[in-house]
């Protein structure tokens, strides 16, 4: 049944090709995400895999990893910590780089977001090439959470971002 959901969610996703630059075919999740049916089985699925496994805190990454990283949370009984671009959180932040395909790109998150120990949840929408979410691994490593997963919504298998997070379990609900 779960694998009859999960083709409805991935048919609920809009291709635009394109966008942002010729040549690409972006993968729309707002299509998706409007949906309320196809947003609540998406949170419901994703959540159950965690239900029992005691998370503390869900990590949302700018941006769409907000939507899904406090979805998560809320269902899960537990805390959302953002991760931003640099100079968007008001208080004391680590930050580190990641490669983008022409140049270089930051995130930050708040120095006391994270107790150590604290069992952690990363959540995006997202999982492309891996650089941004194995940056979010280097900060909450930094501050001594321990990471549970890395959860996101879709995943584009192609683009092979699962090799640069070797060191974690990774889970996508979608995957093209």
């Amino acid at each position: 049944m779960e694998r009859g959901m999960i083709a409805e969610l991935k048919n609920r996703i809009r291709d635009i090709p394109d966008f942002p630059k010729k040549g690409i075919l972006f993968k729309d999740i707002t299509t998706l995400l409007s949906d309320a049916k196809s947003f609540r089985q998406a949170i419901d699925i994703l959540s159950h895999r965690y239900i029992g496994r005691h998370i503390d805190l869900v990590v949302g990454i700018e941006a769409r990893g907000f939507i899904i990283g406090a979805a998560l949370a809320y269902a899960l009984n537990a805390g959302v910590i953002l991760i931003r671009k640099p100079g968007k959180l008001p208080y004391i932040t680590h930050k580190t780089a990641y490669e983008l395909e022409y140049g270089t790109n930051e995130i930050e998150i708040h120095k006391d977001a994270i107790k150590p120990g604290q069992k952690i949840l990363i959540a995006d929408d997202l999982l492309a090439t891996g650089g941004t979410v194995h940056a979010a691994t280097r900060l909450v490593k930094e501050l001594k959470g321990e990471i549970e997963e890395l959860a996101f919504l879709v995943e584009l298998s192609f683009l092979k971002g699962r090799e640069k997070l070797k060191d974690y379990g990774v889970y996508s609900l979608i995957q093209f």
